[in-house]
Formats: C-alpha cells, structure tokens, sequence
C-alpha cells in the first residue's frame, strides 16, 4: 500500500506537538547565513517577462520544499516572507495542504511531483526538505539521481537545505519496537522493523479512525519504508551529484554531528551544472 494515504487524514493530529516554527526559525537562519533567496513578502504580484532582471530575483527568492506532506512547515516559510512552493508525491496529503493553506489565507503553490522526477518550471535559491523525507528514497543511485536534479533546478550558488535520520537512530534507538498512541477521535499502531542487511527500517501503521459522528472507528493500513544513511555517505551523495558539501549540523544540539546523531542536517550549495 502506497505511504500517506489514510495516514494523511490523522498526520496533523499525531504532529501536533512538532515545533514546525522552530524549525523554521533555524532553517531560515542557514539561509540567510549561506543563501541568495531572501524573504519577498514587500514584493506585489505582476507580470514579470521572463528575461528580465526581476524574473531572475523571483527565481533566485523562490523557496521549494520536497516532501512538503500538508504544508505546515510550507505555511510556517509563507508567513516568514518566502516565495515558497510545496511538493509531495500524495494526492491525499496535498489536497490537506492546499485546504489549509486557503483556510490560513496563503496563497502557496503545491505540486504533486516525486522528488526522484523532481520537475520545475524555473530555477529555485533554495530547495529544503525537511522530517526525513530523503529516507524514503532507498537506493544509493536514486538518492544521487534526485539530487542530481536538485542541483539542476538550483539558481546558481542558491542552496540545498535537508534533513535526514541516521543509520544509528534506526540501528540503535528505534530498532524493533511498538508504539500506540490514542486521541480522542483517533488512534495508531506503529509496529518498527530494522532490517540490517539493507539498512531498511520499515513500520507497519495500523490507524483506527472515527467516522463522522458516529461512535465507529475504521481501521486502515499502511506500510512505510526508510533507509538509515551515515553523514558520510550523504555527503559523497551530495558531492557525486555535484554540489558543495558545505556543512552538517546535528538537529537537536545545533552542533558538529557526531556518532550519536540521531537527525542530521546538511547544507550543500550548487556548483554548476552538469553538461
């Protein structure tokens, strides 16, 4: 069963304790240290032809978010000044997205894309992606490939901003276990499997839903999987597609990653492109 599918319906509900505007906080501040995007809330909208000098500010201002799920971090970027687009491969997770965006009177574009075909109309400064997507992506080709494209759709010496989960967080810290939490109007079963040959952590969800009004529940099921990765192979990854290697930051202290990292983000920069 594809990811994201009935999970999207509760994802906000069971995220409701993810600090989203801090994330942004810092996520902002890397772009404002190492970037060339810079927040154009001040900007009114008009025609721009595509070879002039504000059509190239536009593009170098644009942020994209892979993995964008239902745009709560997208939203966060918004109301910071950013020109930011949101892509996810889920219908149903957009279609979330988009309903809170208009609910929250932003306009912000989202495209249903898979990161691996990453396809966009113009160059971006800066392209993010957040909560470990980049550990759906389980192949060492598929993840310099997709890469490889972000670099393509970087304005030039624009930046790449990602997260990712270590190996040793699902080695080591999650490994095979339960979890259950229940709310009001809805509950989940993750059920964890760490799979060391390939490095493959997968979890089974079951989800028990409320139907409407009424006191029924509706069980689903989904199954996802995720890669664990070490800092250096993301950084040969980076280099191979290449971009800069320009730094890593573990997610939790702000500081030099180290073997307990369990989240780890990394900064590359676009270095040209490929011929």
């Amino acid at each position: 069963m594809e990811a994201y599918t009935d999970f999207a319906a509760v994802y906000d509900t069971f995220m409701d304790e993810t600090p989203y505007d801090v994330w942004g906080n810092f996520v902002a501040g890397i772009i404002e240290k190492y970037g060339v995007s810079k927040p154009c809330s001040d900007r009114q909208a008009k025609e721009i032809p595509e070879d002039s000098e504000d059509a190239l500010e536009q593009e170098r201002n644009l942020v994209v978010e892979l993995g964008c799920g239902t745009g709560s971090f997208t939203q966060v970027l918004k109301r910071m000044g950013y020109d930011i687009m949101g892509i996810d491969l889920s219908p149903e997770m957009l279609d979330l997205a988009r309903k809170k965006s208009a609910e929250a009177g932003l306009d912000i574009m989202y495209l249903e894309q898979d990161m691996r075909e990453l396809d966009l109309y113009c160059t971006a400064g800066t392209i993010v992606s957040v909560c470990d997507s980049i550990n759906y992506v389980l192949e060492d080709e598929e993840v310099i490939d997709t890469f490889k494209l972000v670099n393509n759709f970087l304005f030039p010496k624009g930046i790449f901003i990602f997260d990712f989960n270590t190996l040793h967080k699902y080695r080591d810290v999650i490994g095979d276990t339960t979890i259950a939490e229940n709310r009001q109007d809805c509950s989940f079963i993750w059920d964890n499997y760490y799979h060391e040959e390939d490095h493959i952590n997968e979890y089974d969800l079951t989800i028990f839903a409320r139907c409407g009004e009424d006191e029924v529940f509706r069980r689903s099921v989904e199954t996802h999987f995720q890669r664990g990765y070490t800092l250096e192979e993301m950084i040969s990854f980076v280099r191979a597609a290449g971009m800069e290697f320009i730094t890593a930051i573990d997610a939790d202290t702000h500081a030099e990653p180290g073997e307990d990292s369990e989240r780890i983000y990394i900064v590359a920069r676009e270095s040209g492109k490929a011929t």
